[in-house]
């Protein structure tokens, strides 16, 4: 079950914003909504750019040679998950509806789930993972 969850787990996440799209629950017009999945979008691609050249992977497979800990990695091991739930969680309050909030809980029980099976990897593959992990939060700087 961990390596499908490792595998398919961001498929959780795309699904979540295709029916968030789908039923008209991904966009508004609020600008809060807006300012967070902008404020999303930015640490999305701060944290993509933080990578070395060629080691960044979309499945949990670490390939840097070390722990990164530049851009949004000095704060947060998962900025990509923060940022897609920051995404997520932005449009299920703008749109407040079922659908949305159920979308928005699944997307984060996926996340709960699959942070810990991704850390065990890194834990195997980076002798000095426990020492980052002591010194970061998961998903929410400074918090969780």
């Amino acid at each position: 079950m961990s390596k499908f969850i490792l595998r398919y787990g961001l498929v959780v996440l795309l699904a979540a914003l295709v029916i968030l799209a789908v039923t008209g629950n991904l966009l508004s017009w609020s600008p809060f909504v807006i300012a967070g999945q902008v404020a999303a979008l930015a640490i999305n691609v701060w944290a993509r750019h933080s990578f070395p050249a060629g080691s960044f992977r979309a499945g949990a497979e670490p390939a840097a040679e070390t722990v990164v800990r530049a851009g949004p990695f000095r704060w947060i091991r998962h900025p990509m998950y923060a940022s897609a739930l920051l995404f997520i969680w932005a449009a299920a309050l703008g749109h407040r509806t079922v659908v949305a909030y159920v979308v928005a809980v699944a997307a984060t029980a996926m996340v709960m789930v699959r942070i810990p099976l991704e850390e065990k990897l890194l834990r195997e593959r980076y002798p000095d993972y426990p020492e980052y992990v002591r010194t970061t939060k998961a998903v929410v700087p400074f918090v969780i």
